[in-house]
């Protein structure tokens, strides 16, 4: 259901992830998992210590943008940090559906830092049967 582009895509996308910070105009990139599930396809992306309001989701055609923010969190006075390791900053991926999905129906739950989109398969893509007419008599295949 996911349309594939180009194959050094995903290595451009983990050296950014492992070397840089996500900024408004270079994002860096967030990990996903997609599959079908029945009569929908699913996808979840790890986005953890993100809060609802910092996440955007936008569809325009058949091209899905996901973006967070990962703010740093405050300390109080006198506190002094040893170990900063979680990555901060603006965190991006963008998808292109297939024309097989309905991206008007398309719902979103975000629950213990996981971001999962459900995108229904549309009905014109799923199968159907059709009747053939042949004179008086008709026949009914399957496909």
């Amino acid at each position: 259901m996911l349309m594939r582009t180009d194959p050094f895509r995903e290595l451009d996308r983990l050296t950014d992830q492992l070397l840089r910070p996500g900024t408004w105009s270079r994002p860096a990139a967030m990990p996903m998992d997609a599959y079908r599930d029945g009569e929908q396809y699913v996808v979840s992306f790890d986005i953890p210590g993100v809060s609802p309001d910092a996440l955007d989701i936008d569809v325009e055609r058949n091209m899905l943008t996901v973006k967070a923010e990962r703010r740093p969190t405050a300390h109080g006075e006198g506190v002094q940090v040893d170990l900063s390791e979680r990555p901060l900053g603006v965190f991006s991926r963008q998808i292109v559906l297939a024309d097989s999905l309905d991206t008007e129906r398309i719902q979103a739950d975000y629950e213990a830092g996981v971001l999962t989109l459900r995108i229904p398969i549309a009905e014109r893509a799923k199968p159907r049967k059709i009747a053939v007419g042949a004179g008086d008599t008709r026949q009914e295949i399957t496909g």
